[in-house]
């Protein structure tokens, strides 16, 4: 299935048209697209999706699609989680996850505008493969993690580096959460649409340059690894988002450097979930 936050609204891609889940479905499921990213509800959303009747199907402007999670209780990140990155960094390859948190309030829409704010000159990108928690996951085993997902989607982690390294001790988390710099979409699509799902591309340009490519079977700590570790000391919920890195190229690796700047647009394109084009601004 293609899970989608549609105007605010809980939808389903089907083909390339949307199907409302609350109109649908007859109020069986309401339209907060909460419910979207709850796995207990996916056995009534396919039901919804099989019954649709052509007249149930209408066509959409992709540019109200919002957030896919838009209200995560949390979002959490990894840093140096491609052996291209970590090697481009200048840094030794973990032994273990490096994770940080993103505010929730730093969620974007799949096609709204990231802005950097007046000041700023060292805005970096980084394009990454999100995961959407579908279940509670606690001390889970990686064996079981697909089993809890709710869907794959595209991510950008904006980052001001000049924040993010200012002395004496480093900010992540500030730095990477400024208003508008999560943009997610423009889909979450379900494990079962994915031939493998350890496997997924993901490709960032700027404007027409492409910056990066990777694979997630190239991950340092693959995906039901990366989440089982975290559910060692965090209770994960249905909702909360997981960035699961970025390969090589971000800007402040390249020669010369490459920042986000006003009349850019970044692009993210995540295979078999689709592509986010976010035009930068003031």
């Amino acid at each position: 299935m293609k899970l989608a936050n549609l105007a605010g609204r809980a939808t389903l891609i089907v083909g390339d048209r949307a199907l409302d889940v609350e109109k649908a479905g007859g109020g069986t499921l309401g339209p907060d697209p909460a419910v979207l990213y709850d796995l207990a509800n996916h056995p009534e959303l396919r039901r919804i999706a099989e019954a649709a009747t052509d007249a149930d199907l209408v066509e959409y402007d992709e540019k109200q699609l919002g957030p896919v999670s838009p209200r995560a209780g949390k979002i959490l990140a990894v840093a140096l989680n491609y052996r291209g990155h970590a090697e481009e960094s200048g840094m030794q390859v973990p032994d273990e996850p490096t994770v940080f948190a993103k505010f929730p309030s730093s969620l974007t829409g799949p096609y709204d505008r990231v802005v950097v704010p007046e000041g700023i000159d060292k805005t970096d990108f980084e394009a990454e493969v999100v995961i959407v928690i579908g279940r509670r996951m606690r001390a889970v085993e990686p064996a079981d993690v697909w089993a809890g997902i709710a869907g794959v989607t595209a991510g950008q982690d904006v980052t001001d580096r000049r924040e993010q390294w200012r002395k004496p001790v480093n900010q992540f988390s500030l730095a990477k959460s400024y208003d508008s710099f999560s943009p997610t979409g423009p889909l979450a699509v379900t494990v079962d649409e994915f031939d493998d799902p350890d496997d997924i591309e993901v490709v960032g340009h700027v404007d027409d340059l492409e910056v990066q490519r990777g694979r997630t079977s190239d991950l340092i700590f693959s995906v039901p690894a990366l989440i089982a570790w975290m559910s060692r000391y965090v209770t994960l919920e249905p909702g909360d988002l997981v960035f699961t890195g970025t390969p090589a190229g971000c800007g402040v690796r390249r020669t010369p450097r490459l920042y986000l700047q006003p009349g850019m647009t970044l692009t993210t394109k995540v295979a078999g979930v689709g592509t986010m084009r976010n035009p930068v601004t003031r």
